[in-house]
């Protein structure tokens, strides 16, 4: 255990002397001061070598299985999606998780932590010359999370391919630091691609919600609501309006029946009443039809096997909502590659990024 503390050390000094982010210069990263805990993002609990010894000692079962990127410390990692209690709630008692948190909460945070904690935020802000085209997107890619390179590019190459269609001017860029207002007063709408992981700094957070509620649009992609563990409750509240339960895996994928609800709603426009795809199936803690979402499609749960914790009944992977003067629509499919091929799934997104970047009257609740 020494040994691994000192190569953690190690490790933990060389990433703070290589990144531009230091104890002088931290930027507001949301998590930057907070005490260790059960809540926090696994990576952070892995980055200090007290914490992570911690760990070793009081949860030795809980890291065993887990595959070497659920622990890895460099962005993109799953450790930054996760934590102890999302990971420990169903194989450890209430009284073992407390007692780990306060073991954790006594681990003083120092600037080194804070440094370290910071050094997954950006704050570069890209130079975006645009051509007057009929819609500006801005497609974003930050992940600090989760990063499926294959689906990432697969619907990168399928919006890119839209804007070329219809003549919309687009950039992309990976960088958070493109989420301030001078920025974001460019665009008509802006696509979360798969986005995994806390990746906007606290005044970057507020510079997207003012977007998006001033009346900007937002388009979200498949993971860009997947992740196990969430860091900024106004978005998976009030943009998403749902949290992420899991998906099957026994098998991953399987053929599901897509229903069209809304038929009217310019998010379906040209879209069958129902198609079978194959793709990763999310669901979801509540139904986001609860919270004033309007559905666009559903799940079919008798044409594939959710299994019993995930079965929802009324299963939407679709919906679009109002968020002050702005847009939202989602879309919980695509994580398979091949899903930017499907014809309606593509129809979808584009009528998506088409209805949400629309300033030319208010949301209404279609």
């Amino acid at each position: 255990m020494k040994r691994m503390g000192a190569i953690l050390a190690g490790l933990l000094l060389a990433s703070l002397t290589s990144s531009p982010v230091t104890a002088r210069t931290l930027l507001d990263c949301p998590l930057r001061d907070a005490p260790f805990s059960i809540e926090s993002p696994l990576v952070d609990l892995l980055l200090n070598p007290v914490a992570k010894s911690v760990l070793g000692t009081q949860t030795p079962d809980l890291f065993k299985a887990l595959p070497p990127s659920f622990t890895s410390t460099k962005a993109p990692t799953f450790a930054a999606i996760l934590t102890v209690r999302t990971m420990g709630e169903k194989a450890m008692t209430p009284e073992a998780l407390a007692a780990i948190d306060q073991r954790l909460r006594a681990i003083p945070v120092t600037d080194a932590d804070r440094a370290a904690r910071c050094a997954r935020y950006d704050d570069d802000r890209p130079n975006f010359t645009l051509p007057d085209k009929k819609l500006a997107v801005l497609l974003f890619e930050k992940m600090t999370g989760f990063r499926d390179g294959p689906s990432v590019e697969a619907a990168k190459a399928a919006f890119l391919a839209m804007a070329q269609r219809e003549g919309w001017a687009i950039v992309v860029t990976d960088k958070g630091g493109a989420m301030n207002p001078a920025t974001l007063a460019q665009f008509d709408v802006v696509i979360w691609n798969n986005v995994s992981g806390d990746v906007l700094t606290l005044s970057q957070r507020k510079a997207f919600r003012d977007y998006v509620e001033g009346g900007g649009g937002f388009v979200g992609v498949h993971g860009s609501a997947g992740d196990p563990a969430t860091f900024w409750d106004w978005y998976v509240d009030t943009l998403i309006g749902a949290r992420f339960a899991g998906h099957p895996m026994d098998p991953q994928f399987q053929d599901a029946r897509v229903v069209v609800e809304n038929t009217g709603h310019p998010v379906n426009q040209s879209l069958p009443k129902t198609w079978v795809m194959n793709d990763e199936w999310y669901s979801f803690k509540s139904n986001p039809g609860g919270t004033g979402a309007t559905i666009i499609a559903t799940l079919d749960e008798g044409s594939y096997k959710p299994g019993e914790p995930l079965t929802m009944g009324d299963h939407p992977i679709a919906w679009t909502r109002c968020i002050g003067k702005g847009r939202m629509s989602y879309s919980a499919i695509g994580h398979r590659p091949e899903t930017y091929a499907d014809v309606h799934h593509v129809r979808l997104l584009e009528n998506a990024v088409r209805w949400a970047g629309d300033r030319r009257e208010a949301c209404r609740a279609e």
